[in-house]
Protein backbone atom coordinates (compact mmCIF):
# COMPACT_ATOMS: atom_id res chain seq x y z
CA UNK A 1 0.00 0.00 0.00
CA UNK A 2 2.98 2.21 0.94
CA UNK A 3 4.32 1.50 -2.58
CA UNK A 4 0.98 2.75 -4.16
CA UNK A 5 0.94 5.20 -2.28
CA UNK A 6 3.80 6.81 -3.77
CA UNK A 7 3.48 6.22 -7.32
CA UNK A 8 -0.03 7.80 -7.09
CA UNK A 9 1.45 10.65 -5.49
CA UNK A 10 4.32 11.09 -7.94
CA UNK A 11 2.19 10.43 -10.57
CA UNK A 12 -0.41 13.68 -9.61
CA UNK A 13 2.64 16.03 -7.64
CA UNK A 14 4.61 16.38 -10.69
CA UNK A 15 5.61 19.40 -9.15
CA UNK A 16 7.88 22.45 -10.68
CA UNK A 17 11.23 22.72 -8.82
CA UNK A 18 10.14 25.46 -6.76
CA UNK A 19 7.22 24.54 -3.98
CA UNK A 20 4.44 26.73 -3.93
CA UNK A 21 2.90 28.34 -0.71
CA UNK A 22 -0.25 30.29 -0.74
CA UNK A 23 -0.66 33.17 1.08
CA UNK A 24 -3.99 35.32 1.43
CA UNK A 25 -4.98 38.03 3.83
CA UNK A 26 -8.81 37.12 5.27
CA UNK A 27 -11.84 38.66 6.22
CA UNK A 28 -14.43 37.14 9.03
CA UNK A 29 -17.39 37.69 6.37
CA UNK A 30 -15.49 36.10 3.40
CA UNK A 31 -13.01 33.63 5.06
CA UNK A 32 -14.47 30.43 3.55
CA UNK A 33 -13.72 31.89 0.04
CA UNK A 34 -10.56 32.97 1.16
CA UNK A 35 -9.74 29.66 2.08
CA UNK A 36 -11.21 28.24 -1.06
CA UNK A 37 -8.95 30.93 -2.73
CA UNK A 38 -6.17 29.81 -0.79
CA UNK A 39 -6.41 26.12 -1.29
CA UNK A 40 -7.13 27.07 -5.35
CA UNK A 41 -3.90 28.84 -5.68
CA UNK A 42 -1.61 25.81 -3.77
CA UNK A 43 -2.91 23.74 -6.70
CA UNK A 44 -4.49 21.58 -4.33
CA UNK A 45 -6.03 19.20 -6.64
CA UNK A 46 -2.86 18.18 -8.21
CA UNK A 47 -1.46 16.54 -4.74
CA UNK A 48 -5.00 15.07 -3.69
CA UNK A 49 -5.79 12.16 -5.61
CA UNK A 50 -10.15 12.43 -5.56
CA UNK A 51 -10.82 8.95 -5.76
CA UNK A 52 -9.01 8.17 -2.07
CA UNK A 53 -10.77 9.31 1.51
CA UNK A 54 -9.10 12.24 2.82
CA UNK A 55 -8.37 12.81 6.36
CA UNK A 56 -8.90 16.29 7.93
CA UNK A 57 -5.94 16.22 10.65
CA UNK A 58 -7.55 18.56 13.27
CA UNK A 59 -5.38 20.40 15.71
CA UNK A 60 -6.69 20.71 19.28
CA UNK A 61 -3.64 22.12 21.80
CA UNK A 62 -6.78 22.63 24.74
CA UNK A 63 -10.13 21.56 25.22
CA UNK A 64 -10.93 25.19 26.00
CA UNK A 65 -11.23 27.94 23.41
CA UNK A 66 -7.95 30.07 22.85
CA UNK A 67 -7.44 32.20 19.82
CA UNK A 68 -4.94 30.41 17.85
CA UNK A 69 -4.61 27.82 20.13
CA UNK A 70 -6.49 24.92 17.87
CA UNK A 71 -8.11 24.80 14.47
CA UNK A 72 -10.55 27.18 13.94
CA UNK A 73 -14.13 26.34 12.80
CA UNK A 74 -13.94 28.68 9.81
CA UNK A 75 -10.69 26.63 9.06
CA UNK A 76 -12.31 23.48 8.96
CA UNK A 77 -15.45 24.34 7.45
CA UNK A 78 -13.73 26.44 4.62
CA UNK A 79 -11.32 23.10 3.69
CA UNK A 80 -14.24 21.14 3.90
CA UNK A 81 -16.59 23.36 1.70
CA UNK A 82 -13.71 23.50 -0.46
CA UNK A 83 -12.98 19.74 -0.93
CA UNK A 84 -16.84 18.93 -1.44
CA UNK A 85 -17.92 21.57 -3.90
CA UNK A 86 -14.75 20.03 -5.73
CA UNK A 87 -15.75 16.64 -6.03
CA UNK A 88 -13.95 15.05 -3.06
CA UNK A 89 -16.97 12.52 -1.16
CA UNK A 90 -15.06 10.62 1.38
CA UNK A 91 -13.88 12.83 4.26
CA UNK A 92 -12.92 11.97 7.55
CA UNK A 93 -12.05 14.56 10.46
CA UNK A 94 -9.45 13.37 12.85
CA UNK A 95 -8.78 14.22 16.67
CA UNK A 96 -5.62 13.44 18.57
CA UNK A 97 -6.03 10.91 21.49
CA UNK A 98 -3.98 12.44 24.14
CA UNK A 99 -3.07 12.47 27.87
CA UNK A 100 -3.66 16.09 28.80
CA UNK A 101 -6.10 16.91 26.14
CA UNK A 102 -9.96 15.94 26.15
CA UNK A 103 -10.61 16.34 22.00
CA UNK A 104 -13.77 14.90 22.99
CA UNK A 105 -14.47 18.31 25.24
CA UNK A 106 -12.35 20.13 22.72
CA UNK A 107 -13.74 19.91 19.68
CA UNK A 108 -17.08 21.17 21.34
CA UNK A 109 -15.69 24.23 22.80
CA UNK A 110 -13.57 24.81 19.78
CA UNK A 111 -17.07 24.53 17.78
CA UNK A 112 -15.43 21.83 15.86
CA UNK A 113 -18.55 19.53 16.37
CA UNK A 114 -21.03 22.35 14.68
CA UNK A 115 -19.39 22.43 11.70
CA UNK A 116 -18.83 18.62 11.24
CA UNK A 117 -22.76 18.00 12.23
CA UNK A 118 -23.67 20.54 9.78
CA UNK A 119 -21.66 18.58 6.59
CA UNK A 120 -22.70 15.40 8.66
CA UNK A 121 -19.27 14.65 9.55
CA UNK A 122 -18.09 12.31 12.61
CA UNK A 123 -14.61 12.60 14.31
CA UNK A 124 -12.64 9.39 14.79
CA UNK A 125 -10.77 10.38 17.87
CA UNK A 126 -7.58 8.14 17.49
CA UNK A 127 -7.48 6.84 20.77
CA UNK A 128 -6.22 3.65 21.65
CA UNK A 129 -8.67 1.44 21.89
CA UNK A 130 -11.24 2.23 20.17
CA UNK A 131 -8.92 3.26 17.04
CA UNK A 132 -6.56 0.06 16.35
CA UNK A 133 -2.79 0.85 15.89
CA UNK A 134 -0.84 -1.62 14.20
CA UNK A 135 2.80 -2.05 13.61
CA UNK A 136 4.78 -0.23 10.87
CA UNK A 137 8.15 -0.46 9.22
CA UNK A 138 9.37 2.86 7.62
CA UNK A 139 11.06 2.51 4.38
CA UNK A 140 13.10 5.74 4.71
CA UNK A 141 16.10 5.73 7.21
CA UNK A 142 14.62 6.77 10.89
CA UNK A 143 16.64 9.49 12.98
CA UNK A 144 15.14 8.68 16.33
CA UNK A 145 12.01 7.03 16.13
CA UNK A 146 13.56 3.37 16.07
CA UNK A 147 15.81 4.05 19.30
CA UNK A 148 13.02 5.67 20.97
CA UNK A 149 10.68 2.86 20.42
CA UNK A 150 12.80 -0.20 20.60
CA UNK A 151 9.71 -2.10 20.71
CA UNK A 152 8.51 -0.82 17.12
CA UNK A 153 6.72 2.31 15.56
CA UNK A 154 2.86 2.04 15.67
CA UNK A 155 0.66 4.63 13.30
CA UNK A 156 -2.97 4.08 13.07
CA UNK A 157 -4.41 1.83 11.04
CA UNK A 158 -6.70 3.39 9.28
CA UNK A 159 -3.86 6.33 8.40
CA UNK A 160 -2.43 4.37 5.38
CA UNK A 161 -3.95 4.28 1.40
CA UNK A 162 -5.70 7.88 2.63
CA UNK A 163 -5.20 11.71 1.72
CA UNK A 164 -4.14 13.69 4.94
CA UNK A 165 -5.08 17.70 5.26
CA UNK A 166 -2.97 18.99 8.11
CA UNK A 167 -5.18 22.21 10.04
CA UNK A 168 -2.72 23.80 12.22
CA UNK A 169 -2.21 27.01 13.22
CA UNK A 170 -0.03 29.86 12.98
CA UNK A 171 1.77 29.91 16.57
CA UNK A 172 5.32 29.53 18.39
CA UNK A 173 5.72 26.79 20.69
CA UNK A 174 7.85 26.72 23.72
CA UNK A 175 9.95 22.97 22.68
CA UNK A 176 10.03 23.97 18.72
CA UNK A 177 9.88 27.71 18.44
CA UNK A 178 7.11 27.70 15.77
CA UNK A 179 4.68 24.58 15.51
CA UNK A 180 2.93 24.17 12.08
CA UNK A 181 2.00 21.43 9.32
CA UNK A 182 4.90 19.31 10.70
CA UNK A 183 4.02 19.33 13.89
CA UNK A 184 0.83 18.80 13.44
CA UNK A 185 1.37 14.94 12.97
CA UNK A 186 2.60 14.64 16.17
CA UNK A 187 -1.02 14.13 17.47
CA UNK A 188 -1.82 11.79 14.59
CA UNK A 189 0.58 9.63 13.88
CA UNK A 190 2.72 9.07 17.49
CA UNK A 191 0.21 7.26 20.46
CA UNK A 192 0.30 8.22 24.01
CA UNK A 193 3.85 7.83 24.59
CA UNK A 194 4.54 10.66 22.23
CA UNK A 195 5.84 12.71 25.34
CA UNK A 196 8.94 10.09 25.17
CA UNK A 197 10.27 11.94 22.28
CA UNK A 198 10.18 15.36 23.26
CA UNK A 199 13.80 15.53 23.92
CA UNK A 200 14.90 14.76 20.34
CA UNK A 201 11.05 16.65 19.45
CA UNK A 202 12.97 18.25 16.19
CA UNK A 203 14.06 14.99 14.36
CA UNK A 204 11.14 13.28 15.75
CA UNK A 205 9.05 15.68 13.59
CA UNK A 206 11.48 14.56 10.22
CA UNK A 207 10.94 11.29 10.97
CA UNK A 208 6.79 11.55 10.71
CA UNK A 209 6.96 13.61 7.44
CA UNK A 210 9.28 10.44 6.11
CA UNK A 211 6.42 7.90 7.39
CA UNK A 212 3.62 10.47 6.12
CA UNK A 213 5.12 10.42 2.71
CA UNK A 214 5.15 6.87 2.90
CA UNK A 215 1.63 6.25 3.69
CA UNK A 216 -0.59 8.74 2.10
CA UNK A 217 -0.79 8.52 -1.53
CA UNK A 218 -1.50 13.00 -0.99
CA UNK A 219 -0.41 15.52 1.76
CA UNK A 220 -1.70 18.66 1.97
CA UNK A 221 -1.83 21.63 4.51
CA UNK A 222 -4.04 24.88 5.31
CA UNK A 223 -2.73 26.89 8.36
CA UNK A 224 -4.97 29.55 10.15
CA UNK A 225 -3.48 32.64 10.93
CA UNK A 226 -6.67 34.19 11.46
CA UNK A 227 -5.61 34.94 15.19
CA UNK A 228 -1.60 34.23 15.98
CA UNK A 229 -0.17 32.98 19.17
CA UNK A 230 3.09 34.37 20.41
CA UNK A 231 5.22 33.34 23.25
CA UNK A 232 5.06 29.93 25.30
CA UNK A 233 2.71 28.24 23.16
CA UNK A 234 0.66 26.13 22.07
CA UNK A 235 -1.60 27.32 25.08
CA UNK A 236 -0.47 30.17 27.03
CA UNK A 237 0.21 32.75 24.62
CA UNK A 238 -0.73 36.15 23.64
CA UNK A 239 -3.07 36.74 20.48
CA UNK A 240 -2.85 39.04 17.67
CA UNK A 241 -5.29 39.22 14.81
CA UNK A 242 -3.33 38.63 11.68
CA UNK A 243 -6.15 38.08 8.85
CA UNK A 244 -3.68 35.12 7.25
CA UNK A 245 -4.90 31.63 5.51
CA UNK A 246 -1.51 29.94 4.49
CA UNK A 247 -1.99 26.65 2.25
CA UNK A 248 0.36 24.23 0.57
CA UNK A 249 1.49 20.34 -0.59
CA UNK A 250 5.15 21.16 0.66
CA UNK A 251 4.86 20.70 4.74
CA UNK A 252 8.49 22.18 5.41
CA UNK A 253 7.55 25.33 2.93
CA UNK A 254 4.52 26.28 4.43
CA UNK A 255 6.22 25.98 7.80
CA UNK A 256 9.20 28.24 6.57
CA UNK A 257 6.71 30.26 5.18
CA UNK A 258 5.13 31.13 8.67
CA UNK A 259 7.93 30.83 10.33
CA UNK A 260 9.07 33.79 8.21
CA UNK A 261 6.10 36.00 8.95
CA UNK A 262 6.43 35.43 12.59
CA UNK A 263 9.92 37.05 12.46
CA UNK A 264 11.86 33.93 12.17
CA UNK A 265 14.48 32.26 9.93
CA UNK A 266 13.37 29.45 8.47
CA UNK A 267 16.40 27.71 8.82
CA UNK A 268 17.73 28.37 11.92
CA UNK A 269 14.24 25.91 12.99
CA UNK A 270 16.24 22.23 13.51
CA UNK A 271 13.37 20.33 12.53
CA UNK A 272 13.04 22.78 9.44
CA UNK A 273 16.37 22.59 8.24
CA UNK A 274 17.08 18.83 8.72
CA UNK A 275 13.75 18.14 6.94
CA UNK A 276 14.97 20.46 3.93
CA UNK A 277 18.67 18.91 4.20
CA UNK A 278 16.88 15.30 3.96
CA UNK A 279 15.06 16.54 0.54
CA UNK A 280 11.34 16.17 2.60
CA UNK A 281 10.46 19.52 1.81
CA UNK A 282 12.31 23.30 1.06
CA UNK A 283 12.96 25.19 3.80
CA UNK A 284 14.77 28.13 2.12
CA UNK A 285 12.74 30.87 1.65
CA UNK A 286 14.57 31.87 -1.47
CA UNK A 287 13.51 28.61 -3.38
CA UNK A 288 9.59 29.30 -2.37
CA UNK A 289 7.36 30.52 -4.71
CA UNK A 290 4.94 32.19 -2.74
CA UNK A 291 1.69 32.85 -4.70
CA UNK A 292 -1.23 35.04 -3.40
CA UNK A 293 0.22 38.15 -0.87
CA UNK A 294 3.49 39.82 -1.21
CA UNK A 295 5.34 39.14 2.44
CA UNK A 296 8.56 39.58 1.39
CA UNK A 297 8.39 42.83 4.28
CA UNK A 298 5.96 41.12 6.24
CA UNK A 299 7.79 40.33 9.60
CA UNK A 300 5.38 40.26 13.32
CA UNK A 301 8.58 40.16 15.73
CA UNK A 302 7.30 37.63 17.41
CA UNK A 303 9.69 35.88 20.16
CA UNK A 304 8.73 32.29 20.45
CA UNK A 305 11.78 32.01 23.33
CA UNK A 306 9.73 32.29 26.64
CA UNK A 307 8.75 29.27 29.04
CA UNK A 308 5.73 28.34 31.26
CA UNK A 309 6.63 27.43 34.77
CA UNK A 310 5.29 23.60 33.65
CA UNK A 311 7.40 23.82 30.31
CA UNK A 312 10.78 25.27 32.34
CA UNK A 313 10.56 22.10 34.18
CA UNK A 314 9.76 19.85 31.31
CA UNK A 315 13.16 21.52 29.52
CA UNK A 316 15.06 20.33 33.03
CA UNK A 317 14.17 17.34 32.09
CA UNK A 318 14.62 16.92 28.34
CA UNK A 319 17.57 19.16 28.46
CA UNK A 320 18.93 20.17 31.54
CA UNK A 321 20.71 18.73 35.25
CA UNK A 322 17.01 16.55 35.66
CA UNK A 323 18.11 14.33 32.05
CA UNK A 324 19.32 11.51 33.89
CA UNK A 325 16.22 11.17 35.64
CA UNK A 326 14.14 11.68 32.31
CA UNK A 327 13.12 7.91 32.34
CA UNK A 328 11.98 7.44 35.75
CA UNK A 329 9.92 10.47 35.72
CA UNK A 330 8.41 10.12 32.29
CA UNK A 331 8.18 6.10 31.59
CA UNK A 332 7.34 4.72 35.26
CA UNK A 333 4.11 4.79 37.29
CA UNK A 334 5.43 8.50 38.43
CA UNK A 335 4.03 10.04 34.86
CA UNK A 336 0.33 10.89 35.63
CA UNK A 337 2.21 13.39 38.47
CA UNK A 338 3.52 15.41 35.37
CA UNK A 339 0.12 15.09 33.50
CA UNK A 340 -1.29 16.90 36.90
CA UNK A 341 1.36 19.24 36.99
CA UNK A 342 0.73 20.36 33.35
CA UNK A 343 -3.13 20.50 34.25
CA UNK A 344 -3.19 22.39 37.11
CA UNK A 345 -0.88 24.64 35.53
CA UNK A 346 -2.86 25.50 32.50
CA UNK A 347 -6.60 24.45 33.10
CA UNK A 348 -6.53 26.02 37.04
CA UNK A 349 -4.07 28.76 37.34
CA UNK A 350 -3.19 29.90 33.69
CA UNK A 351 -6.55 29.98 32.31
CA UNK A 352 -8.60 31.48 35.22
CA UNK A 353 -6.07 34.38 35.96
CA UNK A 354 -4.89 35.27 32.44
CA UNK A 355 -6.69 33.50 29.64
CA UNK A 356 -10.38 34.15 30.37
CA UNK A 357 -9.36 37.93 30.27
CA UNK A 358 -7.52 37.79 27.13
CA UNK A 359 -10.19 35.50 25.13
CA UNK A 360 -12.83 38.49 26.54
CA UNK A 361 -10.88 40.63 24.77
CA UNK A 362 -10.63 38.38 21.48
CA UNK A 363 -14.29 37.85 21.85
CA UNK A 364 -14.59 41.77 20.93
CA UNK A 365 -12.65 41.51 17.72
CA UNK A 366 -14.62 40.70 14.25
CA UNK A 367 -12.89 36.85 13.91
CA UNK A 368 -14.62 36.58 18.04
CA UNK A 369 -17.66 37.32 17.01
CA UNK A 370 -17.96 34.91 14.06
CA UNK A 371 -16.09 32.52 16.67
CA UNK A 372 -19.29 33.03 18.79
CA UNK A 373 -21.95 33.12 15.87
CA UNK A 374 -20.46 29.16 15.64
Amino acid sequence: MEVAAKDEREKLATSPSRPKVAVVYARPETVLEDIARAMHLAEYQQYLPPAAPTLLKINISWQHYYPACSTTPWQLEGVIKTLLDDGYKDLIPAQNGTVVVDSYEGEINNKHKVVLDKYDLKSVHLDVPPVPWVPYKPKGEMLVLDKVFPEGITIPEMFPGKNIIQLPTVKTHVFTTITGAMKNAFGGLLNRKRHWTHSVIHETLVDLLTIQREIHPGIFAVTDGTFAGDGPGPRAMRWHAKNLILASADQVAIDAVAAKVMGFDPMSIKFIRLAHERGLGCGDMSQIEVVGEDISEVNWHFTGTQSTFASRGQKLIYWGPLKPLEHFLLRTPLVPLAYLASNLYHNDYWLRFVGRGRIKEAMKTDWGRLFQGY
